[in-house]
């Protein structure tokens, strides 16, 4: 049985020093997409960007694989398949498209303190399912939720466009349904085939759903900024390749709590970036909310891992 159809019960992951590498780069190279997405959608069409970035990660990513592992390393069952469909679905068209299309109007640094709460929606979505998390983990959701009502004041008290929040907070909930079901589900026995599967089916529901919204109307590749070419490149050799692989490949291969720990790291490098490169503001509302939201992860973490 594999990590990803392990039932529930069985022996945990175990933390391996490649485990602690791939989480370094979540950790790191994924805080700073917040910040090239920021970038991109500046001059580019988001779900359209989002696309070509996940289409041409997914494509070099399954080059890979059958350049290493050979041609056979890409076979898949048709259930195999169905479920990175399902997966590449809820992660990227669902998790990262909304974020990109909120970044539109909402700083990187707010987005990505946003989706720190992921940690939290994972408990609630174990609780609907039978599980009894402990006491100390659900006063980390409680605290979390406090957070995430002072982060979303900007929007209500229209300092920031509520919708981009909303979008992002829609986001998070559909990513964290991606990362509790992956494990779940019969995904191809090769993590790197079902991480290009996963981008191929999202990134192909990214263009459609951008040729629905109109994107390609006047669409203009000339007129792109250079900075926006290189956050694109950027996000689909660091962002995808490489953070997007690592994650899938982790959510297969360690325990899920500490997986999530990426949650309180990623915001804090993605708030520095916004500030340092894009001079986002940081007011009130975002620190004293981001500081909330990335105690009451610290508090179910370091619970979960306990348990």
């Amino acid at each position: 049985m594999s990590p990803a159809t392990a039932a529930p019960g069985s022996e945990a992951p175990k933390v391996t020093g490649t485990v602690w590498f791939a989480l370094v780069v979540v950790y790191v190279l994924w805080g700073s997409t917040y910040l090239g997405i920021r970038i991109v959608v500046e001059t580019m069409p988001p779900f359209l960007s989002a696309g070509a970035r996940f289409l041409t990660a997914g494509l070099l990513l399954a080059g890979i694989v059958a350049l290493v592992d050979g041609p056979a390393a890409l076979r898949a069952t048709a259930a195999q398949v169905r479920s990175a469909v399902v997966v590449g679905l809820l992660l990227i068209l669902g998790g990262n498209g909304l974020v990109v299309l909120a970044e539109t109007s909402i700083p990187s640094g707010l987005a990505a303190l946003l989706v720190a709460a992921v940690p939290m929606w994972l408990v609630v979505l174990r609780a609907a399912t039978g599980d009894r998390p402990p006491a100390r983990t659900l006063g980390g959701v409680l605290l979390g939720f406090a957070g995430l009502a002072v982060l979303t004041s900007p929007g209500i008290g229209g300092a920031v466009q509520l919708s981009g929040v909303l979008l992002v907070l829609a986001g998070s909930v559909l990513w964290s349904l991606g990362s509790f079901s992956a494990p779940r589900l019969e995904l191809p026995a090769n993590p790197f085939t079902g991480s290009a599967y996963q981008m191929l089916a999202g990134g192909t529901a990214d263009v459609l759903v951008g040729l629905i919204r109109g994107e390609h109307h006047g669409l203009d590749p000339a007129g792109y900024s250079a900075s926006s070419w290189l956050a694109l490149g950027y996000l689909v050799v660091f962002g995808s390749l490489m953070a997007f692989t690592a994650y899938v490949w982790l959510l297969r291969s360690a325990p899920l709590s500490l997986v999530a720990t990426y949650a309180y790291v990623n915001p804090v490098v993605a708030v520095a970036l916004g500030a340092l490169i894009l001079d986002e503001a940081l007011t009130w509302p975002i620190l004293l909310g981001g500081a909330i939201v990335v105690a009451a992860v610290c508090v179910i973490v370091s619970t979960e891992r306990k348990a």
